[in-house]
């Protein structure tokens, strides 16, 4: 439920947030009165404080402490408080500058795109690999390895290779085929079959209707319906191990995780268990939020996961088209800097897309 907050309230909470994001201390009235000007007496803050504590917005760690933005503070912040950072166009340049898509294979630009967003937001970043069952065929090769035995070769559209081994059709006769009549004719296979599926996504291949395949090519019927099967049953599930992880380091030197086992908890989670993370962080966020930002926030008690309900997790998907192929993701502590935090996902995300198109 949204607070409705008086314009003094909503800055004094806003400075409140700032300095404790600063600071890792809860904050007095003293602190903001000599940090923000707000023109306004010590007394009168430490109302307002005390109606946003009541709010649920601020709470005090100790009877004796200054004031500490809850979950629901942060969320305020978050949703009325800041507007879009020109840090997103700063993180933007840094991308096109430092990564190079056409230099790069997709796997190095996504670890290279990784390693500077944890640099930049000082927090993990979390980075899927695009989904294989998105991606669609732009080249195929057919290749004799040995007599009887084929090599297929796929290039998707995000250049990434993939290659089986399979058996060619015997024939009634039992004649062995000539090695060079085999190469001729797989050379032309391949070329009808990227005239046929160049561009079409690799889920759907083995769906696709052959009773207009041409007559010379009939006796490879059931070697193309096995291959194309097994091809698309291969692409359906994601690898457990397709998230990208980088910056846990610098974000654990942080106040928040001074305790051993809640260190421990989110290093478990990360490397172990990131088949919990994915539909997190691969959720497809709402178009725009309020503020006008394609990102899904969640902030403390709002993450489903007991390891990372002390934290925030802060992601966007990333495109092939219209479809969503990936995500990009920052995991912190919930004392985190937002605005930069959320220009770094959104920033990354549009990057990432436009390379993949």
């Amino acid at each position: 439920m949204q607070v409705q907050l008086t314009n003094r309230q909503q800055h004094i909470l806003w400075a409140t947030v700032r300095h404790y994001i600063a600071t890792a201390e809860p904050v007095g009235s003293k602190a903001l009165v000599e940090e923000y000007n707000l023109q306004v007496s010590p007394a009168t803050i430490r109302n307002a404080m005390g109606v946003l504590e009541k709010a649920g917005l601020l709470y005090q760690p100790h009877t004796s402490a200054g004031r500490v933005p809850s979950d629901s503070g942060y969320r305020t912040y978050v949703d009325q408080l800041i507007t879009p950072s020109d840090i997103l166009m700063r993180v933007e340049h840094v991308l096109q500058e430092r990564l190079r898509w056409d230099d790069w294979s997709l796997e190095a630009l996504l670890q290279g795109a990784a390693q500077i967003l944890a640099t930049v937001s000082g927090c993990i970043t979390m980075i899927t690999m695009p989904q294989t069952n998105t991606a669609r065929l732009r080249h195929l090769q057919l290749i004799q390895i040995e007599p009887g035995q084929v090599m297929t070769i796929i290039v998707t559209d995000a250049y990434e290779t993939q290659s089986a081994l399979m058996e060619l059709p015997k024939f009634a006769d039992e004649t062995p085929p000539d090695p060079e009549v085999v190469e001729r004719e797989l050379q032309i296979l391949s070329n009808f079959l990227n005239s046929q599926l160049r561009g079409r996504s690799l889920s759907e291949l083995a769906g696709l209707d052959w009773t207009q395949l041409d007559r010379e090519f009939q006796s490879y019927g059931d070697f193309l319906k096995t291959f194309l099967a097994d091809l698309s049953r291969r692409t359906q599930s994601p690898a457990t191990t397709q998230i990208m992880v980088r910056g846990v380091a610098e974000v654990l030197r942080q106040p928040e995780f001074s305790e051993l086992q809640q260190v421990q908890t989110i290093i478990h989670l990360l490397e172990e268990e990131q088949d919990q993370l994915w539909p997190l962080i691969f959720e497809e966020p709402e178009l725009e939020d309020k503020a006008g930002r394609r990102v899904t926030i969640r902030i403390g008690s709002e993450n489903l996961l007991e390891p990372i309900r002390t934290c925030t997790l802060i992601s966007s998907t990333y495109r092939r088209g219209s479809v969503p192929v990936g995500s990009v993701g920052v995991l912190g502590p919930t004392r985190m800097d937002y605005e930069t935090a959320i220009a770094v996902v959104e920033a990354s995300a549009d990057y990432l897309s436009a390379a993949l198109s």
